[in-house]
């Protein structure tokens, strides 16, 4: 952190952070310039000039963005204006946006005299959201492409007390993945337009492949007629596979032909697959011969033999066939498909039309405790996803919308969704995210909104694999699985001439994000700041009393249970349980249960800050781990990442702080040194009694199949390491 304004930058600090001398005077000449250009001394003004000025290009050094980023906020009263913006909306792109053009034109008979613009009037419209979900969703349904086969008797019907989250659309029919296939006038997608574009990875000057509209739904329905030769409808059917261009295909014919698709992530060991297709009672799996990775052959249809005796298709990973024996009861894709072409409009299809309450797809949680929950999707979950990313990542009819994931996680069919409801285009890249051929494929596809987790970003930055690439055409990034890392959100931020990165954080059992950031909004780094439209929520303290809605505080999410496409129950536990049981009331509802730790700061600005779980008491007081890893994350520079745990001694006694350190490769440190750099970056940035007791270097860290950081593994690592000392 720069301690110097950025009036007081000099040549040398700007060499310091990568220039050669004669770059340094020209660049301190356009920055002072810029500075004296702004229009007040307010940081947020100054900040503002500078961006719009294009000062900083994302060729420069990450070290002068750092430089001037932070010097621009020097002197910024954190604690009395709340976190540091470093995005601002205008009015004239506010209205471009998918909400803003919705304000615009509802604005004034919703909100009535207090309208004014999308940007002062967002918040409450939010809150008009959430007091009246029947006029937003009447509204949202007609702007997607969700066509009824029967229209629903109302929106909301809340006379049934004992469905905590009311019956949306009741009587309603349709096929969700009809909606997705159709072309429709608003939003525009034609026959023509591009549906999907992607390339292989070792393919990386090749052209881009693409499918149109029309390509890509004959291609469904194709599929669609190949199941109906070896499945009946309501069959469970399970695909194990990358997220590929077939992938897709798959996926939505199998919710076409009145089937349920049950989603598992090809990085699952034979045993977590088992589990998951015994709980699902999966009839059948498709899958591939094997995944490839930098030029490397992984298997997966052995592992699929090895989880179960169920039919499986097998897809090659290369060429037309596939590349391994295969037992007598499998298919091969291509003899999958001959049973199809046979058919006499095998092009064709009647969709299987089925209640929205109807489930299409099984996705299971992470499994980070005992058995994952097996979470069912209804035909509602897909709309309430394509409706959070068409307002809040705006994703709108022409834009090219990647995200590296996988058909296992929640944001594999919510980027289906989010594309084809709202006449985008999927980007897919058939290889690692990590590599170059990832970046290059975002260039040349000219993706407009890209999708991330935070491992990634702090990959690619590490790496430098993303050097020479111009990621400037993408117009908003978008980011979730885990906590962002502020440095690296300021890296990728810059690539695109500090477009913002929309955070978003939910869960598979809602379908969607209950925080998310807003365009419409200013936005800082690693922080949310808004709730996701239609959503209410509290923030609770220990004893389970809300804090008031504009008080900054930290406390358990709990989020009103009336909330459109999340579960009303699990196939293998207790929905009751897992989400309301021991819930308080508030306002005649019964809350429903997250588990997160959100930090509401001044400015209202909301920052996760763990699970529930992950809390410690140090002397007395809470905190997260989160809070302690940022603060120890910029302690010494050979640090990549930390894991902060606490532990109660043996015998008793104040909980105990131990950190676990991961170092960036061709780093040594000293545990002892560290310890003592934490525990000053601890008692200066978070509060001055605490201490960091014990500190632990090791290669990497446990992580669940969706990278999620397992500190409980780490707890019981140092649980059952006191315990052997306490013997000794």
């Amino acid at each position: 952190m720069a301690n110097k304004s950025i009036g007081e930058v000099g040549v040398e600090d700007l060499v310091k952070a990568g220039l050669k001398t004669e770059e340094a005077h020209e660049f301190q000449r356009v920055l002072k310039e810029a500075v004296s250009g702004a229009k007040e001394s307010d940081p947020r003004e100054v900040w503002r000039e500078l961006v719009a000025r294009r000062v900083l290009e994302p060729w420069h050094p990450h070290g002068l963005h750092q430089l001037v980023y932070h010097s621009v906020y020097a002197h910024w009263d954190a604690p009395t204006n709340g976190p540091s913006p470093y995005w601002f909306p205008s009015l004239y792109h506010s209205k471009q946006t998918n909400v803003g053009r919705l304000m615009e034109k509802y604005g004034s008979k919703l909100l009535g005299a207090s309208y004014k613009d999308p940007i002062t009037s967002f918040s409450l419209f939010q809150k008009f959201s959430v007091q009246h979900p029947e006029a937003y969703w009447s509204i949202v349904l007609k702007e997607l492409a969700v066509s009824f086969h029967d229209s629903p008797n109302c929106i909301l019907d809340t006379t049934n007390k004992s469905k905590h989250g009311g019956t949306w659309l009741p009587g309603s029919v349709l096929n969700i993945a009809e909606c997705c296939l159709l072309p429709r006038s608003h939003p525009r997608k034609e026959d023509s337009s591009l549906a999907v574009v992607w390339r292989d990875e070792g393919c990386d000057d090749s052209n881009i492949s693409h499918m149109t509209l029309k390509e890509f739904r004959e291609q469904v329905m194709l599929v669609a007629n190949a199941l109906d030769a070896i499945f009946s409808k309501g069959d469970a059917i399970a695909i194990d596979m990358p997220m590929t261009v077939n992938a897709v295909i798959i996926y939505l014919a199998i919710i076409l032909a009145g089937c349920v698709v049950v989603s598992i992530a090809d990085s699952f060991a034979a045993k977590e697959i088992a589990t998951r297709l015994r709980v699902s009672k999966a009839k059948g799996i498709f899958t591939q011969d094997f995944i490839l990775r930098g030029g490397r052959k992984f298997p997966l249809y052995s592992r699929v033999v090895e989880a179960a005796p169920l039919k499986a298709i097998v897809l090659p990973v290369i060429g037309n066939e596939v590349g391994i024996q295969l037992r007598e009861e499998d298919l091969s894709w291509k003899v999958f498909l001959s049973s199809a072409n046979c058919h006499p409009r095998s092009n064709n299809y009647t969709p299987t039309y089925q209640p929205v309450e109807a489930v299409t797809n099984i996705l299971f949680s992470s499994g980070t405790t005992g058995e994952p929950k097996a979470i069912p999707w209804t035909q509602l979950s897909p709309i309430r996803g394509a409706a959070d990313s068409w307002a809040h990542i705006d994703i709108q009819a022409g834009d090219v919308f990647c995200w590296p994931t996988n058909l296992g996680w929640v944001m594999g069919p919510a980027s289906i969704y989010s594309c084809f409801l709202s006449g985008a285009t999927l980007a897919l890249y058939h290889g690692s995210p990590l590599s170059r051929g990832f970046g290059k494929f975002v260039q040349d596809a000219g993706v407009t909104i890209l999708g991330t987790v935070p491992s990634l970003v702090k990959s690619w930055r590490s790496t430098q694999c993303l050097k020479g690439l111009d990621w400037t055409r993408i117009k908003s990034f978008a980011s979730t699985g885990e906590v962002s890392n502020i440095d690296d959100d300021l890296w990728l931020s810059s690539r695109a001439y500090y477009k913002p990165i929309i955070e978003c954080c939910g869960g598979t059992e809602l379908a969607s994000c209950y925080i998310q950031g807003s365009p419409l909004q200013p936005q800082v780094f690693g922080a949310f700041s808004t709730a996701s439209l239609t959503t209410g929520f509290v923030i609770l303290d220990e004893h389970g009393i809300p804090y008031p809605d504009d008080q900054a505080c930290v406390g358990e999410v709990g989020l009103f249970p009336i909330y459109m496409g999340a579960t009303d129950r699990l196939l293998n536990a207790d929905h009751e349980k897992v989400y309301f049981k021991g819930m308080p009331m508030y306002k005649g509802m019964r809350l429903r249960r997250h588990g997160d730790i959100i930090k509401r700061t001044v400015g209202g600005y909301l920052i996760v800050q763990g699970r529930a779980d992950d809390t410690m008491n140090l002397g007395g007081i809470k905190i997260s781990s989160i809070e302690i890893e940022r603060a120890c994350d910029r302690a010494d520079e050979s640090i990549s990442e930390t894991a902060a745990i606490s532990v109660a001694p043996v015998y008793g006694g104040p909980e105990q702080l131990v950190m676990f350190v991961v170092l960036k490769k061709g780093f040594n440190a000293k545990p002892d040194e560290l310890k003592s750099k934490f525990s000053r970056a601890i008692q200066r940035n978070l509060n001055p009694l605490f201490k960091v007791n014990n500190v632990k270097i090791v290669q990497e860290f446990p992580r669940t199949a969706s990278n999620k950081l397992l500190r409980r593994v780490l707890r019981d690592q140092i649980k059952q390491e006191i315990s052997i000392w306490s013997r000794i």
